[in-house]
C-alpha cells in the first residue's frame, strides 16, 4: 500500500472523493470540473481501483469549456487519505466501483465510460462531452457547505443518481 496523501489538505472545509475504475475518463473529469466550480471551499479528489492514464479526450473537453486538468494523474483509491473524506461520488454505470466504506456520505452518479473499448473513435470525443455536460449538470445540483454534501428537508441528497 502507497503512502496516502491528501491533496489538498490545507483546505479546512469538506471534502470530496469521486471514484471510477481507471481514475482515467469520468473521476478525472468530475475531479476538475469540481476543483472549478468550489474552488477552495472544498478538498476534492479523485481516485480508481485499477487507474490507467489520464485519458487526452478527458483533458480536451474540459479545456472547451475552460478547465484545464493536463496536470491530473490518474490515481489509487490506496493514494488517498480516506480518513479525511466526507463524502464518496461514484460514477462507474456498469462496472464494480470501488468502495470506500467509512465515507459519511454516498452519492451514486452511474455514468457510462467514454471510454468503452465498443465506441468507435469518431464519436468518443462526442461521448466524453456527453458525460462532461451531465457532471456540470449534476454539480451544479450538488450543494456543499461546511458540514458536507448539505441534505434536503426529507432526508434525500441533492444530486444522486439523477
Amino acid at each position: 500500500m502507497s503512502n496516502p496523501q491528501s491533496f489538498d489538505s490545507h483546505i479546512a472545509g469538506p471534502s470530496l472523493l469521486f471514484l471510477c475504475v481507471a481514475n482515467s475518463a469520468r473521476s478525472q473529469m468530475a475531479e476538475g470540473l469540481a476543483r472549478a466550480r468550489f474552488g477552495d471551499r472544498v478538498r476534492v479528489q479523485s481516485a480508481g481501483s485499477r487507474p490507467g492514464k489520464l485519458h487526452p479526450h478527458a483533458v480536451a473537453v474540459l479545456a472547451e469549456v475552460g478547465v484545464d486538468i493536463s496536470s491530473q494523474r490518474a490515481k489509487h483509491i490506496d493514494a488517498i487519505d480516506q480518513a479525511n473524506v466526507d463524502t464518496v461520488i461514484t460514477l462507474c454505470d456498469e462496472e464494480i466501483c470501488p468502495v470506500l466504506a467509512d465515507a459519511v456520505t454516498h452519492l451514486a452518479w452511474p455514468l457510462v465510460d467514454p471510454v468503452g473499448s465498443t465506441v468507435p473513435a469518431v464519436n468518443q470525443l462526442e461521448r466524453f462531452r456527453a458525460v462532461r455536460d451531465e457532471l456540470v449538470r449534476r454539480l451544479d445540483h450538488l450543494c456543499v457547505d461546511m458540514n458536507g454534501v448539505a441534505r434536503r428537508p426529507d432526508g434525500s441528497l441533492p444530486g444522486d443518481s439523477g
